[in-house]
């Protein structure tokens, strides 16, 4: 790292996610504690789970990615929703005498919930932990080269599991989760920063691919009350409609995702894949950067860099209840 180094710890911030099937239903009311989500929603997403035997992938995903590191300072792990708790980690941190950490959260994109979110968690924890380091959250990584990389690799490599006769003309569906367009399109400096993000990260993907290849960015997993607008079109919506078009064959690119979730697993892999298969369409699912190794460097080049900037207090405010 140089001697420059600015941090003696790293934590990585993440969602969380149930791992047996008794830690669902309390996962999803913390999941939406204050959003004015319906429980017949939380039901619904509940069975989801149920279906995969109460466990997301996401916690053994991070898992994996500590292992992956090497960096030369303690790891630590704290999840917004589930075991481990950010406080928890944090206290353990203090207790380890950890002074300054820097935070990889498991988000590339700026917005309320993708970004101001983690920084709320991350003072609430400072807050409730007399004595606690100083948390430095590093910044957006939805262009950075490693992040590119690994999406065009994986991307790579669901196209060549298409039948050859369809590769060639496939089209590139690039999804990312949906948020109600308050948030989306807030004023001040990040508004539509969460688009324009998203926009960029699917032209540099579909460039290096070769750039002459139609996409189309989309939005999937949408939640909260029906009558409030969120970001269109669905997924599956989308295939419709490439369908009419004489679209015969889409790989799916989860480039709002940096590991697989429910999100992914049920949304994409069981919901948008029974509606190319009803549709007649050839469908491929591009993997999320995970453990990719350069995704995995990423990290350790952003810590290499200088320490960076707060963002501003006003930067991805929080979206009206309604």
């Amino acid at each position: 790292m140089g001697s420059n180094r600015w941090y003696d710890a790293l934590l990585v911030v993440s969602f969380g996610g149930p791992e047996k099937p008794e830690d669902v239903m309390p996962f999803l009311e913390n999941v939406a504690r204050g959003r004015n989500i319906p429980r017949e929603r939380l039901l619904e997403v509940e069975a989801h789970y149920q279906r995969f035997g109460g466990r997301s992938p996401i916690n053994q995903q991070c898992r994996d990615l500590i292992a992956a590191l090497d960096v030369d300072v303690p790891v630590y792990w704290g999840n917004r929703n589930w075991h481990p708790f950010l406080t928890d980690t944090v206290r353990r941190m203090k207790e380890d005498g950890v002074r300054k950490a820097a935070a990889f959260v498991t988000s590339a994109y700026g917005s309320y919930s993708s970004c101001r979110q983690y920084l709320d968690d991350i003072a609430r924890a400072r807050a409730a932990v007399p004595g606690a380091p100083e948390i430095v959250k590093l910044p957006h990584y939805h262009d950075h080269p490693g992040f590119i990389a690994a999406m065009v690799d994986n991307t790579r490599k669901a196209i060549a599991r298409l039948p050859e006769s369809e590769r060639e003309s496939a089209r590139l569906v690039f999804t990312a989760h949906s948020i109600p367009i308050s948030m989306a399109r807030s004023s001040g400096p990040s508004g539509g920063l969460y688009e324009r993000q998203h926009q960029r990260t699917a032209s540099l993907v579909a460039e290096a691919l070769g750039g002459a290849r139609e996409w189309d960015l989309v939005w999937q997993s949408r939640s909260g009350p029906p009558h409030i607008p969120w970001l269109e079109p669905d997924v599956c919506d989308h295939l419709e409609a490439l369908h009419a078009k004489g679209v015969r064959a889409v790989v799916v690119v989860p480039i709002g995702f940096v590991s697989d979730h429910m999100e992914v697993i049920y949304d994409l892999d069981v919901e948008a894949k029974d509606t190319a298969e009803r549709l007649g369409m050839a469908f491929a699912r591009a993997a999320t950067p995970g453990t990719h190794p350069r995704f995995v460097a990423m990290v350790k080049e952003l810590l290499a860099e200088p320490e960076p900037a707060p963002c501003p207090a006003t930067c991805c405010p929080a979206p009206r209840r309604g």
